[in-house]
């Protein structure tokens, strides 16, 4: 259980720190999505960034530290649901499936946690 544990950590932490990347770049893409689609301001991408790198830092440090990646991964899981509700609100089904793998994954880290803690 471990080995799973550790391989969707490090799974989701990757894609966590490229998305907070990507929206601390501004990439066209992302803006247009988050920004144009979604309507989140454009002041709020740094602040969604450095929730998605506190997560990823946090379920790293969590496989050393089970109460922190509990914690982290619940963080991270609400970030996800929170993006997914996002698209949803606008009917934006064609960009609802972008947050939907790091969600899984997040589920997947945050019970194996709890299984392995």
């Amino acid at each position: 259980m471990f080995i799973a544990l550790v391989i969707t950590t490090a799974l989701l932490a990757l894609i966590a720190v490229n998305s907070a990347v990507m929206k601390l770049r501004k990439n066209e893409q992302v803006v247009t999505t988050i920004h144009g689609t979604v309507g989140v301001p454009m002041t709020a991408l740094p602040v969604l960034a450095g929730l998605e790198i506190a997560g990823a830092v946090g379920i790293v440090a969590g496989l050393w530290n089970a109460p922190l990646g509990v914690a982290a991964s619940a963080g991270l899981t609400a970030y996800f649901v929170g993006a997914v509700i996002g698209h949803l609100r606008v009917r934006d089904t064609k960009g609802v499936a972008m947050p939907l793998v790091p969600l899984a994954l997040s589920i997947a880290v945050l019970v194996l946690r709890i299984v392995t803690a």
